[in-house]
């Protein structure tokens, strides 16, 4: 599996590339009043407003860092129609926007090399298995389990 690393302060993770519909630079994002801490806000991409999540605050508390490789990756994040009953995916993508520091680097292993966490922890969903390369560990983020359905539903409706 290609996967795409970013940072957040000094530990690696990792992002499956097939969800990654563009990688770009920072932009000035709208404020949205009343969002978590790490839904720093909304830009406009191609015409379509999407909302921007902040890795380094949603997994250390700290918004990420204004580095030349400080970028927002467009992904793909697949979630569930929550007007339909039997849980169908949308026809088009929802495309949400993941700021991330140090975006720089991909890497290609087999999906058989990630190992499952021993410990889960209730209240990170989207932290997933990792792997290890000659510079450590990487954990994985799964797109899909980033947000809680009360903001999926809000961000549904922008």
């Amino acid at each position: 599996m290609l996967m795409l690393l970013f940072y957040v302060g000094d530990d690696r993770y990792a992002l499956d590339s097939r969800r990654v519909v563009e990688v770009v630079p920072t932009v000035t994002l709208k404020k949205l009043h009343g969002a978590p801490r790490y839904i720093p806000g909304l830009f406009n991409y191609r015409g379509n407003l999407v909302p921007v999540i902040d890795l380094c605050q949603m997994l250390q508390g700290t918004p990420a860092r204004a580095y030349l490789s400080t970028r927002i990756v467009l992904v793909d994040c697949q979630l569930a129609d929550i007007s339909s009953e039997d849980d169908r995916v949308l026809p088009n993508p929802v495309i949400l926007g993941l700021m991330a520091e140090r975006v720089t680097e991909t890497l290609d292993k087999p999906e058989t090399e990630f190992v499952s966490p021993t410990i889960k922890v209730d209240n990170t969903p989207y932290l997933g298995a990792t792997i290890a390369d000659d510079r450590g560990m990487i954990q994985f983020v799964r797109v899909e389990h980033l947000l809680p359905e009360s903001q999926k539903n809000y961000l549904l409706s922008q």
